[in-house]
């Protein structure tokens, strides 16, 4: 049974760009290798740049925000969950599960 998330991360303003993206591709390559099914990455969903945060988080004001939506299994949620806490340029991270919308129609 595969499931539709929606990842949102920031990553830390410190890390250089091409360390930045080689995170986003790990990402990805974890869920690939997982068993999950990556739809889209969206590296800047707000607009171009480091955006500032709405509270600092560890004295850290500014973040790389990633959004990514994919399918997966039930199990690898807590599993990318774990390794994003692990990561010490992940800020914060937020897994969201996707409820399909079920439309009957009355006749």
């Amino acid at each position: 049974m595969m499931n539709r998330y929606e990842l949102t991360y920031i990553i830390d303003t410190a890390l250089e760009e091409t360390a930045r993206k080689e995170l986003i591709e790990k990402v990805s390559a974890l869920i690939a290798a997982n068993g999950g099914e990556v739809e889209t990455v969206n590296e800047e969903p707000w607009g171009k740049g480091a955006k500032r945060l709405a509270y600092p988080i560890n004295y850290k004001t500014e973040g790389w925000y990633v959004l990514v939506t994919f399918k997966a299994p039930v199990e690898l949620p807590r599993e990318l969950e774990r390794n994003l806490q692990i990561n010490e340029s992940v800020i914060r991270s937020q897994i969201v599960k996707l409820l399909e919308k079920k439309i009957q129609l009355l006749r």
